[in-house]
Parts: C-alpha cells; sequence; structure tokens
C-alpha cells in the first residue's frame, strides 16, 4: 500500500498553525507524529486518528483501524478513520486532530523491546 502524498501533505498543511508534523512509515502506510507523538496513521487512502476511551463518546461506530495478517488474525489498534469533513475542512481537521493529540498525551508511554 503507497502513501497518499496528497492526503500527507494537507494533513501537514492544515495542521502547520498548531506546530510540525512529521511521519514515519508504517504497516505500508504511515505514522504521522506531532511534539513526538504518534496521533495519526495514513493508510488504505485514509486518515485515521488516534482514539482512546475519553474521546470514545466523539468518535460514536465511526471505524476502528484494523488490518488482517498473513496467518489470518486480525489486529485492531485505536485509531479512527477521519470524518469525511476533515478532509476538505482544515478547521475541522484541526478540531479532529488535536482530539488525537490529546489522547496520543493520555496514552501510557511504550515500554521497549526486549532484546
Amino acid at each position: 500500500m503507497a502513501i497518499d502524498e496528497g492526503l500527507a501533505d494537507w494533513v501537514a498543511e492544515a495542521l502547520e498553525p498548531l506546530g510540525t508534523v512529521t511521519r514515519k512509515r508504517l504497516f505500508g502506510g504511515a505514522a504521522l507524529y506531532f511534539d513526538g507523538l504518534a496521533f495519526a496513521i495514513l493508510a488504505f487512502d485514509a486518515l485515521w486518528l488516534k482514539a482512546d476511551a475519553e474521546s470514545a463518546a466523539e468518535w460514536g461506530d465511526i471505524p476502528r483501524f484494523s488490518v488482517t495478517r498473513e496467518d489470518g488474525r486480525v489486529q485492531s489498534l485505536n485509531y479512527r478513520r477521519a470524518p469525511d469533513e476533515t478532509y476538505d475542512d482544515a478547521d475541522e481537521l484541526r478540531r479532529w486532530a488535536l482530539l488525537a493529540i490529546e489522547a496520543a498525551r493520555r496514552a501510557p508511554p511504550k515500554k521497549g523491546r526486549k532484546r
């Protein structure tokens, strides 16, 4: 799966008044970071924003990000598909992105992998 460069550029441009968005490759897509916090995923030609229990009511029944592994297992992450209006309205994108950034700030720190 390729990264939608236009979508990546749109997110970075729309969030520029708030700060810098960086990205790293992930699942054939990309993880987006704001102040070093992963707050979004670009995959399957869509933007997926981080959610948590505190923001669940805002997201309602918007689908969660999931991928099916080669062994058939489905892995689901607590990222929700960005609402349609975020793709052409910078104010709406910033509103939803701030919700995701706050969820990223509340997330417990990642534990290092054992070697």
